[in-house]
C-alpha cells in the first residue's frame, strides 16, 4: 500500500470521525454552551451594558458553523494521522494494523490534547478576558507543542532502550521522562484564571467533559476506521508486499 492510499484512508477517517465528533458536541457541549451564553446575557443586563449584535445566528454556529469546525479539524488530522501511522507500523511490536492504529490515536489524543488539557482545560463563552486572548493562545500552542516534542522523545527514548532492557522497562522508563519534562514544563508555564464570580461551575464542568469527550471521539474513532480501513485493504495485498513491508 502507497503512502497515498494510506492518506487517502487517513482523511476518509478523518472525516467520518468528526462526523461522529460532531454528533457528541451536539449533544453534549452545547447545552453548556447556551447556559454560559444566557449566564453572559445575565450579567450585561445586571451591569446595564448594551448587548453586542449577533454577527452570526446560534442557530448557524450550532449547527453548520459547529459541523464544519469539528470535521475540518478531524479531517486535517486524518492525514497527519495516517503518516505517524506509517512511521509507526512495524516499530511499535507485534500490534499489527489495529493496535498499531489505536496507539497512535491515543498518543494523539494525549499530545495534542491530553496533556494540554490539564494545564489550560477549554473554557465556555463569557469566562475570558479578551484583552489576553492572544497571551493565551500562544501559551496554549506552546504547551501543545511541548508536549508533541515530548512525545516524540518517549518514543524515541523507548526504541532505544528496548535494545538492552524488556519492552515493559523501556516503555516505564519512556513514560517516566515525558512524565517528568511535561510536569516541569507544567510547572513553569504560567496559570490562567479568568472564570468571572458567579458563573456555574456545574456549566463549566460540563463544558470541559463535552469538549474532552468530543477530541476523544475524534482520535479514538479515527484510530477504529482507519485500522479497520487498511486492515480491509490489506487483505488485497499479495502475501509477498506486506503493508508493513510496503512502509518501509
Amino acid at each position: 500500500m502507497t503512502m497515498s492510499q494510506l492518506l487517502v484512508r487517513g482523511l476518509i477517517a478523518g472525516l467520518l470521525a468528526g462526523v461522529l465528533a460532531f454528533g457528541f458536541a451536539r449533544v453534549f457541549g452545547e447545552p453548556p454552551v447556551n447556559a454560559a451564553i444566557d449566564f453572559e446575557g445575565q450579567m450585561a443586563a445586571a451591569h446595564h451594558d448594551a448587548e453586542e449584535p449577533e454577527l452570526v445566528s446560534r442557530d448557524i454556529q450550532s449547527t453548520i458553523g459547529l459541523g464544519t469546525g469539528v470535521v475540518v479539524l478531524a479531517v486535517a488530522f486524518g492525514g497527519s494521522f495516517a503518516v505517524v501511522f506509517a512511521f509507526a507500523l512495524g516499530r511499535l511490536g507485534n500490534l499489527g494494523v489495529r493496535g498499531t492504529a489505536l496507539v497512535v490515536s491515543l498518543l494523539g489524543f494525549a499530545a495534542v490534547y491530553g496533556v494540554t488539557f490539564l494545564k489550560y482545560p477549554p473554557n465556555p463563552p463569557a469566562t475570558g478576558d479578551p484583552d489576553t486572548i492572544q497571551m493565551r493562545t500562544a501559551l496554549y500552542v506552546g504547551m501543545i507543542v511541548i508536549s508533541l516534542l515530548a512525545t516524540v522523545g518517549a518514543v524515541r527514548l523507548q526504541r532505544q532502550l528496548v535494545a538492552s532492557r524488556s519492552n515493559i522497562d523501556a516503555a516505564l522508563i519512556a513514560i517516566v521522562a515525558f512524565v517528568v519534562v511535561v510536569g516541569a514544563a507544567m510547572f513553569a508555564m504560567p496559570s490562567i484564571n479568568e472564570i468571572p464570580e458567579g458563573f456555574p461551575a456545574a456549566v463549566l464542568w460540563q463544558f470541559r467533559l463535552a469538549s474532552l469527550g468530543t477530541q476523544l471521539v475524534i482520535w479514538l474513532g479515527m484510530g477504529v476506521i482507519f485500522g479497520w480501513l487498511v486492515e480491509r485493504a490489506q487483505r488485497t495485498v499479495t502475501s509477498t508486499t506486506p503493508v508493513s513491508a510496503a512502509m518501509r
